[in-house]
């Protein structure tokens, strides 16, 4: 039975952070968790997105690629859609989104995704380079990534929201991927401006977390040593 009250999780965005980029779990296993979510590849092989159970991967070039099953990701989230529209969006900022997607709280102590459909004035995403083995950090790693904007552009954002109490687990507040309607245009969103949209919300009151317990580095990585906040706040 579909429970679309679980936000499963593989991996952290901790363990990015020392450049564990392995790959440990199939979009094959997540979709198995759900049909909607985001994630990235090994070696940070561009962002992904899940859209009504299908995985497209926005890759350095632009390209949106529709994924395998046996495509492998370090981290990854996922979660079957049961969305609620709670109004229309117009003219907003990042700030402007936040604060109706939180529904004018200051934050909120609950794990929760954001869906906005619409039109984007302006949209700025990026995605990474795949690196290969020996994997480099986070910080470094991320130093190699596409940049991409577009103007006037249609499409789906994808947004979770964690508590800051699982920062490092995963990024503390909003954490954005998109997907124009044309799929020629994506990824790990840096700025936007919405010109009107449509806000559904979809709130979890249990999040599973797995964890690549099969993976020798992962189990055997001090991560008392990595400074987790910090890079992450800075990479996200």
């Amino acid at each position: 039975m579909k429970n679309s009250k679980i936000l499963y999780q593989h991996g952290t965005l901790a363990l990015l952070v020392p450049g564990l980029l392995t790959g440990t779990t199939t979009m094959g296993d997540l979709l198995a968790h759900g049909d909607t979510g985001i994630g990235t590849g090994e070696g940070l092989d561009g962002e992904l997105i899940i859209l009504d159970g299908v995985p497209y991967q926005i890759d350095s070039y632009g390209n949106a690629n529709v994924l395998k099953d046996d495509f492998i990701m370090p981290f990854a989230n996922s979660h079957f859609a049961d969305y609620t529209e709670i109004g229309t969006i117009s003219n907003a900022n990042p700030a402007d989104f936040e604060k109706v997607a939180l529904e004018g709280k200051p934050n909120s102590n609950t794990f929760f995704s954001v869906l906005v459909k619409g039109t984007f004035s302006y949209m700025k995403t990026r995605a990474v380079v795949k690196s290969t083995r020996p994997f480099a950090t986070l910080a470094e790693t991320a130093k190699n990534q596409s940049i991409f904007e577009k103007e006037n552009v249609k499409g789906t954002m994808l947004s979770y929201y964690s508590p800051a109490l699982f920062h490092g687990a995963a990024v503390a507040g909003f954490h954005n991927h998109f997907l124009a309607d044309d799929h020629l245009f994506g990824g790990h969103t840096l700025d936007f401006k919405i010109t009107e949209g449509t806000v559904s919300i979809q709130q979890f009151d249990t999040l599973e977390q797995h964890l690549p317990v099969d993976d020798k580095e992962f189990m055997g990585h001090d991560f008392s040593k990595d400074d987790i906040a910090k890079v992450i706040s800075e990479a996200e």
